[in-house]
C-alpha cells in the first residue's frame, strides 16, 4: 500500500482500511499460533500498513487542529 495512495483517502476510509487490516492482523497471528501461516513476512507487511494509516490519520488530525485554531 503506497502512502501516496492513502493521503488521497479521508479518514473514514483510512479508518475503515485500518479495522480491515486489524482483522486480517489478527487472522495472521491465529494462523502463526497454529502453524498454518504460509507467509511469515506477510504479518510484517500487514503490521508495517496499520502503522502508515495510523500515521496518516494523525497527521490529518495535527492539519485539522491547526485549521481551527487559525479562525
Amino acid at each position: 500500500m503506497k502512502v501516496s495512495e492513502l493521503r488521497q483517502k479521508n479518514a473514514t476510509h483510512l479508518t475503515e482500511e485500518l479495522l480491515d487490516l486489524r482483522r486480517e492482523q489478527f487472522n495472521l497471528r491465529m494462523q502463526q499460533a497454529t502453524g498454518q501461516l504460509v507467509r511469515p513476512d506477510q504479518y510484517r507487511h500487514v503490521r508495517k500498513d496499520i502503522a502508515r494509516i495510523k500515521t496518516i490519520l494523525r497527521e490529518q488530525e495535527i492539519k485539522n487542529d491547526k485549521a481551527e485554531v487559525r479562525s
